[in-house]
């Protein structure tokens, strides 16, 4: 039996009625974006890491380490995000991060490499590195994702410890919401750093992805968003790009969203139309649009990247030879 399940290595495109209701690419906000300009599909830019959010700088930076010495795509990927889970003043991500609404820190991650292996884990708990366990689910199992009390357990059968995910700050943040018997979500935005994804292409033209998050604030118990979930929070084809998303999950799962950014880049769109149209389907899935939030980063097989969102407020962090470590506002729909 293989160890390693490979999930849709071909698909046929996504044909034409799937884009039929999004806006006209060239009307959207891409003009203002602060990134440096896209290169022409004639050039290729290699290596490449690109991240979400601020937290996302010093995941690049050990990605990057790992590029530099021609690493490849799937190592750097799972090293830059281990950094975010493994910082305490993180309110979104691994340890640190703010509980569900019983006081317990869950993690959700998921991982995908060049040749469309894919490992998730959901609802984790006392795990230090969760996008560890994802790989390992996926190099180690024939399974895509493993929940909960077996996830732990797999886990721990793997030689990982417990640990006490919930830092002193965010168990009082959690009692003070409990006080005031706040029942609202928090936004998620800047106020709230969300979920990193990050997406890699190493020397050797290979993509690869890691997604990580502990979700939504005191969110139900056993709630899963679209981090852990192949095609939503994380998707990638070697053959033409990757994608990553951020915001509110529920509404990324309901547009496949990752999944639909990539085929977008089939069709042909470069990585900022295809961005630009996937929060256009978002926004057509989801009445409440206007009171969340949902960003994509995408990556093409040639180095290009792209950035879209909803609201403003969405930062994403660019590492290549051209940009040192970079931090760029994304274009958004309310801006547009």
């Amino acid at each position: 039996m293989s160890t390693r399940r490979n999930f849709l290595k071909a698909v046929p495109a996504v044909g034409a009625a799937l884009t039929a209701s999004c806006t006209d690419p060239s009307q959207a906000a891409s003009n203002s974006l602060n990134s440096p300009a896209h290169a022409p599909p004639s050039t290729l830019v290699r290596p490449v890491v690109i991240s979400t959010w601020n937290h996302g700088k010093a995941a690049n930076t050990a990605a990057w380490q790992v590029l530099s010495e021609n690493g490849n795509a799937l190592d750097a990927a799972e090293a830059g995000v281990r950094v975010t889970e493994a910082d305490p003043n993180g309110r979104s991500v691994g340890i640190g991060g703010r509980p569900d609404r019983d006081g317990n820190v869950t993690l959700d991650a998921c991982i995908m490499n060049s040749d469309g292996d894919c490992g998730s884990v959901a609802y984790l708990q006392e795990i230090l590195h969760p996008i560890t366990v994802a790989r390992q689910v996926m190099e180690k199992t024939p399974h895509v994702m493993l929940v909960g009390k077996g996830a732990q357990e797999f886990a721990i059968a793997q030689g990982h410890e417990k640990v006490n995910l919930l830092t002193e700050e965010s168990k009082k943040e959690w009692e003070e919401w409990l006080a005031s018997e706040r029942r609202q979500k928090p936004k998620i935005n800047v106020e709230n750093h969300d979920t990193i994804g990050l997406l890699t292409l190493d020397n050797q033209g290979n993509l690869a992805g890691a997604c990580t998050t502990s979700g939504a604030a005191y969110k139900y118990a056993g709630r899963v968003g679209d981090s852990p979930i192949i095609g939503a929070g994380l998707y990638l084809d070697n053959d033409v790009g990757g994608a990553t998303a951020t915001g509110w999950g529920e509404a990324v799962i309901r547009a496949c969203g990752c999944f639909l950014v990539v085929e977008l880049m089939r069709q042909g769109h470069s990585p900022q139309e295809a961005c630009e149209l996937a929060v256009e389907r978002v926004v057509a899935k989801n009445p409440d649009w206007k009171d969340i939030q949902v960003g994509f980063i995408a990556l093409g097989k040639d180095g290009r990247h792209g950035s879209f969102c909803i609201a403003p407020g969405f930062e994403y962090a660019l590492w290549s030879e051209q940009v040192e470590n970079g931090l760029f506002a994304s274009g958004s729909k309310l801006e547009g």
